[in-house]
């Protein structure tokens, strides 16, 4: 079943110009390599922008200014969301804070929670001030720094944290708390 092709001379009057493979340099290859990254990352950005819409958009409908400091705060959990992400992946987090980082991640993204997230605006709060309680105990033994260059929110990180687990303290019910704290100390 072997076909032979036949290749024929070219004609006296075409011109067949000869390419070369030329090695592409080192530093065209980062660029193209950042470029496929960027590509990449612009998909990811692109849920993580419609999903802060949502989230905007249903507070400013359903909740508008009644819902106080808390609505602010639940704003900023798809922030620390992919905060968590990228901590999970980050080579200089040891494996028992990644271990806490999923936990983390684990109780955001779970259906079950201390206050089921159906609940308007408010059932959010438990997920942002379990994040925020998490990050407190996995910054005492890490590099503010390793925090500062994963963090891509508006508001500066530290500041914010100490805002929310103050918020948390004076507003929330001492028995949500306890729960959140519970369940922290268990990943830890």
């Amino acid at each position: 079943m072997n076909k032979e092709i036949k290749i024929e001379p070219a004609e006296a009057d075409e011109v067949v110009e000869e390419v070369k493979a030329e090695e592409i340099p080192n530093e065209k290859k980062e660029q193209v390599k950042e470029k496929i990254v960027l590509d990449e990352n612009d998909r990811k950005m692109q849920f993580y922008e419609k999903l802060r819409k949502r989230i905007v958009g249903f507070a400013q409908d359903k909740a508008g200014n009644s819902a106080g400091k808390f609505t602010e705060y639940v704003l900023t959990l798809p922030d620390f969301f992919i905060l968590l992400c990228r901590l999970a992946v980050d080579k200089r987090m040891n494996s028992s804070q990644k271990l806490m980082v999923g936990g983390i991640i684990a109780y955001v993204i779970s259906p079950i929670d201390i206050i089921p997230d159906f609940i308007p605006v408010i059932g959010y709060v438990d997920d942002i001030v379990l994040v925020v309680y998490g990050l407190n105990i996995i910054l005492n033994d890490l590099d503010k720094q390793v925090l500062l260059d994963n963090w891509s929110g508006e508001q500066n990180v530290l500041e914010l944290l100490q805002k929310i687990t103050l918020a948390a303290e004076q507003f929330l019910d001492k028995n949500i708390l306890k729960k959140i704290k519970m369940w922290i100390s268990k990943i830890v």
